[in-house]
């Protein structure tokens, strides 16, 4: 939750190549206080079977720059066989590789102001993805 001297961070990953929720993806969660500072990580979570992260670690006071790191690779193997199939049934569609995903990893790096929340919803597929600002 965000107060006036801090900003807060949700997010929710929807896998667009079988229309459901991505369930068991980690996330991690870094913060900056300027651009010129190190990244300082702040421990991550999982998203849960509704594709949600409800449990992202607070940002420290003085945040100006948040980083979300998607660990999408591991999902995409553990589902391969669901994409497979999907792929296939697409006539043009190319197969999956063997990785699981061209993107193993998805990294969203946003600016925050405090007193302000940013749900960034992640939609993904195994060939591309794409992010906003969710309410």
């Amino acid at each position: 939750m965000s107060s006036a001297t801090t900003a807060s961070v949700s997010t929710h990953i929807l896998d667009t190549s079988i229309g459901r929720p991505a369930e068991g993806v980690a996330i991690s969660l870094a913060a900056r206080s300027g651009s010129a500072a190190e990244w300082v990580a702040l421990g991550g979570s999982a998203t849960d079977a509704d594709g949600r992260c409800k449990d992202l670690p607070a940002l420290p006071e003085g945040t100006t720059h948040v980083r979300l790191d998607f660990e999408v690779e591991t999902y995409f193997v553990k589902n391969q066989h669901s994409s497979k199939k999907q792929a296939e049934a697409q006539q043009d569609a190319p197969r999956v590789r063997d990785s699981g995903a061209f993107f193993p990893e998805v990294a969203i790096t946003f600016a925050v102001k405090p007193g302000e929340h940013y749900h960034v919803p992640l939609l993904l597929n195994p060939f591309g993805y794409s992010v906003y600002r969710g309410s």
